[in-house]
Formats: structure tokens, C-alpha cells, sequence
């Protein structure tokens, strides 16, 4: 689940003349010849020039028309572009902009009403028990807040608010606001390393937040609304003390947290993508740029 390096921009896989034809060429495979037409295996598809993660297997579907289908996306990592004859809406990895295929809505073959049709070639499965997904945990004051920023981070492919830091198991909202627990809101980040690094998510936390106030954010008051990373390696670890030593040599006087992340526990699901559910912006985080 640990985040890894990411590769340089523009550091893709050397493809086959086949692959080239259909991903830079924007060329398409015979129906029904695609490796992955028939497959239905837990796992992510990525795309095959840069690994970035672009479709679950859980949104795969068997839809007659001879390519893999897909009713969803991972999110923001398929990107729309209207084909010139303006008849149909060709997709295309948001990562390399390597070419997938196309779109099509109002078919009505599933719930979401929606069929993504892509060549097997621009893909490559990666078996569940395979996948690497990134993880992240940080603390900065209302976990409502600091989700919807992380939520709109590209790369970022789910989050989840909760408590950690504490001793008290499972705790509850009211349990945590009672001061009795040692833990805080937090938001546990599961990310594409391909996309986005730990460095990238560790730079936007610290600019949606202010860390130089302790034991609180704005009206906020409280050791539960603490700043705080917590790190699931020593890579995380060393990234967020650079990042805190750069803010510091600002003269940002830092009170961040940097501690090992133990047990993280989800909040309530009425705590659950409360921006998102709402429609709204958060009004107690806005972000300043630092980097």
C-alpha cells in the first residue's frame, strides 16, 4: 500500500509498433482480438505507456461490443476530448494522454448509463494482489475540510476521514471531542504514486492549513484538530521534516507533528465526503501557495 517514487515526466514504457499504432496513432484493434475483452478478474486496469491506474474491475462490465467496457473511471484519470467530426468523444489517459478509445453515454447497458469502449492494448491488468496503491495520513484541523482538498487533487483515487494518533479503539465523534482519547481528525489518502508523490500531497497539506497554530485550526480549538503527518515509512517521514525545515528557514514557525501512524479508524459515515455530498466549498480551509 506504500507509496513509491514516481517516474520522471515523460519516462513511459517503449511501446510496440502495434501499441504505437493504437495509443500515439490513435489507431483501433479488431473487435472481439483484445486480450482483455473477456477478462473479468479482480484487479485495476493502467494504462500500458505510463502504469497510471485509469479503470477497477469492479466498473468492468460485458457489454457484446468487442473491447473491455467500463461504466466508471478511476477519478480524473481518463480525459475527454471531442473528436473532430464532433460525432463521437475519444478518451484518453489524463497522465500521458495516450489514446484508450471512446465514450459513449445513454446506451442504458448499466445504472450509470455510461460505456467506456477501449482498446485491450492501451491497457495493462494488474492482478488485485499486485496492485500498489499509495497511502497517506494527515491531520489539519476539521477532516471535512481537509478531505475536499485532497479530493480534488489529481491522482488521489480515494479518501477516507477518521481518527488516529490516540489509544482508545474505535472511538466515536463525540468520544474524540471529549478529550478523553488522544486522537485526531484525520484523512487517510490512497493515491497513484504514477500521478501524484507523497512530496506533492505533503506540499498541498501544508498549504490548505495553517501550521504554525497548535492544538487547533481557526475556531477550531482542541488537540483533536492538531496538525500532524503521520508516516507510514521513513521516505514519509524524511519528506515531511524537509518540507517543515524548508517552511521553517521561511520563517514559518511550524508546529506539525511528525509521528509514526499507528491504527487509523473511519469516522461515521455521515462524516464520509461531507463537501462532496453537500455541493458546496469547505469554509474552514482555503489554501495559499508556499511552493
Amino acid at each position: 500500500m506504500r507509496g513509491r517514487h514516481r517516474p520522471p515526466a515523460g519516462t513511459y514504457r517503449k511501446l510496440t509498433p502495434e501499441e504505437e499504432r493504437v495509443i500515439v496513432n490513435k489507431g483501433t484493434e479488431p473487435p472481439f482480438t483484445g486480450q482483455y475483452n473477456d477478462l473479468f478478474a479482480a484487479g485495476v486496469y493502467a494504462c500500458r505507456r505510463c502504469g497510471a491506474m485509469l479503470y477497477r474491475s469492479d466498473d468492468k462490465f460485458r457489454s457484446g461490443c468487442g473491447w473491455p467496457a467500463f461504466d466508471d473511471e478511476i477519478p480524473d484519470a481518463v480525459k475527454r476530448i471531442p473528436d473532430p467530426d464532433g460525432a463521437r468523444t475519444e478518451i484518453v489517459c489524463a497522465n500521458c494522454g495516450g489514446h484508450l478509445g471512446h465514450v459513449f453515454l445513454g446506451e442504458g447497458l448499466t445504472p450509470k448509463n455510461t460505456r467506456h469502449c477501449v482498446n485491450s492494448v492501451s491497457l495493462t491488468f494488474v492482478p488485485a494482489d499486485k496492485v500498489r496503491y499509495g497511502r497517506a495520513i494527515f491531520a489539519g484541523g476539521c477532516f471535512w475540510g481537509t478531505e475536499c482538498w485532497f479530493q480534488s487533487q489529481p491522482g488521489v483515487i480515494e479518501t477516507t476521514v477518521g481518527y488516529t494518533g490516540g489509544t482508545t479503539k474505535n472511538p466515536t465523534y463525540e468520544q474524540v471531542h471529549a478529550h478523553g482519547t488522544g486522537h485526531a481528525e484525520a484523512v487517510e489518502v490512497i493515491y497513484d504514486p504514477v500521478r501524484v508523490s507523497f512530496e506533492e500531497l505533503a506540499k498541498l497539506f501544508f498549504e490548505i492549513h495553517d501550521p504554525t497554530q497548535r492544538d487547533g485550526q481557526g475556531p477550531d480549538m482542541g488537540a483533536e484538530y492538531r496538525s500532524a503527518v503521520f508516516y507510514l515509512d521513513e521516505q514519509q517521514r524524511e519528506t515531511a521534516e524537509k518540507l517543515i525545515t524548508e517552511l521553517r528557514a521561511r520563517g514559518l514557525g511550524v508546529v506539525t507533528q511528525v509521528a509514526p501512524a499507528g491504527r487509523f479508524w473511519p469516522a461515521e459515515d455521515y462524516h464520509q465526503d461531507y463537501y462532496r455530498e453537500k455541493g458546496s466549498a469547505p469554509l474552514c480551509h482555503t489554501r495559499r501557495k508556499l511552493w
